[in-house]
């Protein structure tokens, strides 16, 4: 069974790429776009060679099969969305005004997550769900469940310093979540990408989810 969890290999600051390091960001860009435009069925390795200008020999020797170069693929773009995303959560409870940061973080997720390709990505592994099971958990822990850990890591210490009332952390940053992108992403997910809001339009919904989240939880709200 192949594993969710391969990662992306990561060149080193300064050093210029190898040859096969080379060949093997180019099988991955064709591949990419070769998954997304056919779906997993409608790619053939023999069309992943041809746009990357290797061998089929070479891509196998690069990815044991087509399943590992798929699976490569749904690890490493939900990794760096994911990165996007959370670049700045490590010291997002550490500021004084949640509401701007909240609002800061907000528009970052919805601008990276409504991407045209991430909703394919998305669309694509929903599909594949039933072969491959383990993909849809990687989609989710890479993106809405790790963006809800550090939601709740830094709502525990807003909490701690008179900043937030919330009981449940976990259970806030899942309501935050899901004010932010429940919305816009389903709307995206099954009326297709035309339907992705403008910007100023997600810079409104923004505004709203994060000040229906503070009527909720902000320090001064009253307890159930």
């Amino acid at each position: 069974m192949v594993k969710a969890s391969i990662p992306l290999e990561r060149e080193e600051p300064g050093r210029e790429p190898g040859r096969s390091e080379r060949k093997r960001a180019a099988i991955l860009d064709a591949a990419t776009e070769i998954f997304l435009r056919h779906g997993y069925l409608g790619a053939s390795m023999d069309e992943v060679a041809a746009q990357a200008e290797v061998s089929k020999q070479t891509v196998y020797k690069q990815f044991e099969s087509k399943e590992a170069l798929f699976v490569e693929i749904v690890g490493g773009m939900t990794g760096a969305a994911g990165d996007k995303v959370q670049r700045e959560i490590a010291d997002l409870g550490e500021q004084d005004d949640p509401e701007k940061q909240l609002l800061a973080y907000a528009e970052r997720q919805l601008t990276v997550v409504l991407t045209p390709r991430l909703m394919q990505l998305r669309r694509l592994v929903i599909g594949e769900a039933n072969r491959f099971p383990a993909l849809g958990r990687a989609l989710y822990d890479g993106g809405p469940g790790r963006s809800v850990a550090g939601l709740a890591a830094a709502f525990a210490r807003w909490t701690e310093r008179g900043l937030l009332g919330i009981e449940d952390p976990r259970a806030a940053a899942s309501h935050f979540n899901w004010l932010v992108m429940g919305e816009p992403v389903n709307s995206a997910m099954l009326l297709g990408d035309e339907s992705i809001p403008e910007p100023e339009a997600l810079r409104r919904h923004a505004v709203d989810s994060v000040r229906v989240f503070l009527a909720a939880y902000g320090s001064r709200a009253p307890s159930a």
